[in-house]
């Protein structure tokens, strides 16, 4: 009785644990606003079987999203994990839409969990016996929703009581059936079970006492990515795999390869199959979704190359609505059975944004750089405070921007991953800056001219200066305008323009070569590359390699104010009053706590730092001695800017989030986007 007691007792406190969690989370969120760009990448889509417009949508970060308008806009349903979850799969008991359960693994380490909710949502409890399981594959009995099996990396596991309790179907440490990828369960037949590895397909047609390999028909050494089984003749199987699609009319005994889809999209990640009519059966790939209407015999592409597909969804109601989870392109939905697609974002951003800049006479126009995003990446503006976003990127070519800086009104300079770009007021398209002059001692020939006292001309040589074209191609991760200098922290060397950027001179400073950061204020300049700093106090015009102190490990960013200069490494942020001479380690915090980024706002006259957890912002105006906590956040932050008057932060996956309300007083910063 004292053990059931305790057990009752032990439930009620993680309910309130739970609850004080989502409390905690709310206020946090209502203190600030996600702003986008919408889009990014989407990992998974399911409909609740009760109610086909209630979406859930999976991404990377652990964030669940939910759609209560058929995916017409999205808002931000669960935070599950501590942010690096992959949330690849979600089901929905169909006999009570208030069970859920999403299988999530990790993307920076081998774990996971499975996640369950009784309550639609509003409490969630990780599963102990999927605990730390890097959990890639997961389905739910369509004729018995308390059988649940996963797949992970350590082999196939079932559950017959919804999650209660678990056992290991699969044989622990066989050789085969492990790396598990996909699963599938008979429609009529719970102990019938389909498992893809990363190395050809497994069956279980008795619940896991023995196992068949089904590798009849399939190319070996096949990743198969996805399985399906027709729930009106469960004889027929489909598996994706990185060979291609194959078909199986005898319950996985032989499979055919399908045929018509190109060897460039073979990486099919995911089947999906209409569920009005069998013959439809949808692909997923690497390169555009395509389509059967005649169970596999031909296909056509109904998107184009570009579309990195992760998951297809049909409604139930209308089949010609199809709906897709993309890489970098987010939800695209179809509602003319694949004929044209469009974007529908609203509400959802998976973006890193690494760079954010406020326009100097328009207050509502802000710019966002991005990274990761390829060609739908690149330069992102809004003339709404946030609320819109349109790409701007013609002429960057997918490029990653580590850093956006504004000369002028309308303006735009970028440090890309591939060179210095520019975008002037009222153009259009981004052009390059990146001519470089280089002084080089040359070697010229001198040929006298004959005359009264030259029987003969001689030939002879000198050497002179000469300043010779190169051209920067490489890494820039950030740049600062500074009145007529501009500098440039680039993979070559540091640069200096002062001729807005037509012609750039320097490169490698004192023999360090692989600069990341610089700041400039006035004639201060601070530049570092991971290990190395030096400071200029004369516009670059001669530098000095200063002593940092002991076991700071990497340097990642540096700052100059007036009479300091700042670095900021991995044990946090380092200040100098005399030229770096000697430096005093600086925290923020109650209690005090190192710092992960680190700027000077020349307009307001503060430094803005994101403390460890990097979900709090602070604000000093005394030069560091004393600091301010703003509003912390629900999301990591690796960068913070005051933009007219609010706190801008820059998430890591979460794009621009803005902080509720205003400061007060009229601030504004050109912030540009770290490496962090």
């Amino acid at each position: 009785m004292l053990r059931g007691k305790l057990e009752r007792w032990l439930r009620i406190f993680v309910v309130i644990l739970g609850v004080a969690a989502l409390a905690q989370a709310a206020t946090a969120q209502q203190q600030w606003i996600p702003l986008g760009p919408d889009g990014g990448d989407a990992r998974s889509l399911t409909h609740d079987p009760a109610n086909p417009d209630r979406i859930f949508l999976g991404t990377s970060s652990g964030w669940l999203y939910l759609s209560t308008d058929g995916g017409a806009s999205w808002s931000r349903f669960a935070h599950l994990g501590n942010g690096d979850y992959v949330l690849d799969h979600v089901q929905i008991d169909p006999s009570n839409s208030n069970i859920m359960y999403v299988a999530a693994w990790s993307a920076e380490r081998v774990g996971g969990d499975l996640f369950k909710t009784t309550d639609g949502g509003r409490t969630w409890n990780a599963l102990p016996g999927m605990h730390d399981k890097s959990i890639r594959a997961m389905a739910l009995a369509p004729s018995d929703p308390k059988v649940l099996v996963t797949g992970a990396l350590d082999g196939v596991f079932r559950s017959t009581d919804g999650g209660k309790s678990w056992r290991q179907i699969s044989p622990p440490n066989h050789a085969e059936i492990k790396n598990i990828e996909s699963i599938a369960i008979d429609p009529q037949n719970p102990d019938v079970i389909y498992a893809g590895t990363w190395h050809l397909p497994w069956k279980t047609p008795d619940g896991g006492k023995t196992w068949q390999h089904i590798k009849n028909g399939v190319i070996d050494d096949s990743d198969v990515f996805s399985i399906i089984v027709d729930p009106k003749a469960p004889s027929v199987v489909y598996a994706s795999a990185c060979s291609g699609i194959y078909k199986s009319e005898n319950g996985g005994d032989l499979f055919k390869k399908a045929q018509g889809i190109p060897f460039s999209a073979r990486r099919t990640r995911v089947l999906h199959q209409d569920p009005v009519n069998s013959n439809v059966v949808y692909a997923g790939t690497t390169e555009g979704l395509w389509r059967t209407s005649d169970s596999g015999k031909s296909w056509k592409q109904i998107t184009g190359p570009e579309v990195v597909v992760n998951d297809v969804l049909i409604d139930p109601r209308n089949d010609s609505k199809i709906m897709i989870a993309t890489d970098r392109m987010g939800v695209l939905v179809s509602k003319n059975n694949g004929s044209t697609f469009e974007a529908t974002n609203r509400g959802f951003s998976h973006r890193r944004v690494s760079a954010l800049v406020a326009d100097r006479s328009d207050p509502s126009t802000l710019y966002v750089g991005l990274i990761n995003n390829q060609e739908f990446g690149g330069v992102f503006v809004s003339h709404d405070s946030g609320r819109n976003w349109e790409p701007m990127s013609n002429g960057l070519h997918g490029r990653d921007i580590f850093w956006l800086e504004q000369p002028e009104a309308g303006a735009l300079v970028a440090g890309t991953n591939r060179g210095i770009f520019r975008l002037a007021k009222g153009e259009h398209e981004w052009q390059p800056i990146n001519t470089a002059l280089e002084e080089k001692m040359v070697r010229v020939k001198v040929t006298p001219k004959p005359g009264a006292h030259v029987k003969r001309a001689s030939v002879t040589y000198v050497e002179r200066q000469e300043f010779v074209k190169s051209e920067i191609v490489g890494r820039v991760s950030q740049l600062k305008l500074e009145g007529k200098h501009w500098y440039a922290a680039t993979a070559s060397g540091l640069y200096r323009s002062i001729d807005k950027g037509r012609s750039w001179t320097g490169g490698s400073v004192l023999g360090y070569k692989d600069f990341i950061a610089v700041d400039a204020l006035d004639s201060n300049v601070i530049a570092t590359d991971l290990n190395h700093v030096v400071i200029s106090t004369d516009s670059g015009n001669t530098w000095n390699s200063v002593k940092v102190p002991q076991f700071t490990g990497a340097i990642t960013r540096v700052a100059v104010q007036p009479g300091q200069f700042w670095i900021l490494t991995r044990i946090g942020a380092f200040r100098s009053k005399n030229n770096g001479a000697t430096w005093e380690h600086v925290m923020v915090g109650t209690p005090a706590s190192n710092m992960t980024y680190l700027a000077y706002d020349r307009s307001s006259d503060e430094l803005l730092a994101v403390g460890n957890p990097r979900t709090m912002v602070f604000t000093s105006n005394d030069g560091g001695n004393t600091w301010k906590q703003g509003p912390q956040s629900m999301w990591p932050v690796h960068n913070v800017a005051v933009v007219h008057g609010k706190l801008y932060g820059l998430t890591d996956f979460d794009g621009v989030i803005a902080e509720a309300g205003s400061n007060g007083g009229e601030r504004s910063v050109n912030a540009g986007g770290g490496m962090n």
